[in-house]
């Protein structure tokens, strides 16, 4: 008998075409879910920042004398003489063919202005995520089961997580870059400035799920399965790191998904205090201007990273637990 068998009793044999084809099924339907709430996203998005008090054509016009005629004019180059449904409909065909249309303060195509400022954030946001992982597997793997290790990390992820980012920034700016000198102040040129804000970002995150992970590693090295692994000799740190880990992984995963969402709303205010490019000055210059197409635009990539995230999510599950997969077939 394996180890693996020991490990994963319940563990299916290789499945037939019939469950294959039912579990495509499903995956295909959670990813019809997503589109869905992409659509719903964008929906209410328009919604709040075309309905929203103000008026745009005054906000277009500036300075400028406003008369009848430039008043038509304006409405007119910027299709807001038809009515919200049209323009909703319009907006919505547009965005299919990736027009997201022209920013009403720099007069240029919103979709370029994100995609040079969208990558600077998205990679605040993958190392911010990798040190919320690796944070929360090390101290899990390290304190599970572990009497005063455990109180001290309990101590330390409460702190973390009651921390807000920006202010977790600050302290970090104040003793590395001020202080020590280690790591540059502000910018995106190396590597080395991308280390503080991924911690300030990822730590209280990492927090949040060093907790869970915790307890559920606890629960699977209280399991049968690891009894007998002691039993057969096998190591400590094995058994944590590649059986219990494995099985603590799932709502672990679950939960990274959802805190996805947060790492990126963090990032807006993280680039702020690292002084960063990325969607965080732009979406705040483009809220002071009250830049609605940039705003807007903001709101849907934010959605549909998260969007992305949380089905890549559901999937991953399906692929990490066999009894989920064996569910799916069966239903």
């Amino acid at each position: 008998m394996s180890v693996d068998s020991i490990v994963n009793p319940s563990t299916p044999a290789r499945p037939g075409p019939a469950p294959r084809l039912k579990l495509a099924r499903r995956v295909g339907l959670r990813l019809l879910g997503g589109v869905a709430v992409l659509w719903a996203a964008v929906s209410v998005a328009f919604a709040a920042v075309y309905l929203a008090p103000g008026d745009i054509v005054s906000l277009l016009i500036g300075e400028q004398v406003r008369t009848p005629e430039i008043e038509a004019a304006i409405r007119a180059e910027w299709g807001l003489d038809k009515p919200l449904w049209w323009q909703y409909l319009s907006y919505i065909w547009r965005l299919l063919h990736g027009d997201m249309g022209r920013s009403y303060m720099l007069n240029t195509d919103v979709s370029h202005l994100l995609m040079s400022q969208i990558w600077p954030t998205l990679k605040l946001t993958l190392a911010a995520l990798v040190v919320s992982v690796v944070f929360a597997v090390l101290i899990s793997a390290f304190t599970a089961h572990r009497r005063w290790g455990r109180r001290i990390a309990a101590t330390l992820e409460l702190l973390l997580a009651s921390t807000p980012s920006f202010w977790m920034g600050i302290v970090l700016l104040f003793i590395f870059s001020f202080t020590l000198r280690w790591f540059p102040v502000a910018g995106d040129r190396q590597f080395s400035a991308l280390v503080l804000p991924a911690l300030s970002l990822g730590l209280s995150q990492g927090a949040v799920l060093a907790q869970v992970l915790r307890r559920e590693m606890e629960l699977a090295l209280d399991a049968p399965f690891a009894l007998t692994l002691r039993a057969w000799g096998v190591t400590e740190w094995r058994i944590r790191l590649r059986h219990a880990l494995r099985h603590a992984a799932l709502p672990v995963v679950t939960l990274t998904g959802w805190l996805t969402g947060g790492l990126l709303s963090g990032a807006v205010i993280t680039e702020q205090v690292f002084g960063r490019p990325g969607l965080g000055r732009l979406t705040v210059d483009a809220v002071l201007a009250k830049d609605l197409p940039v705003v807007l635009a903001v709101a849907i990539v934010s959605a549909l990273i998260y969007v992305v995230m949380s089905t890549l999510t559901d999937i991953l599950s399906l692929l990490i637990d066999p009894r989920l997969r064996l569910r799916e077939g069966k239903s």
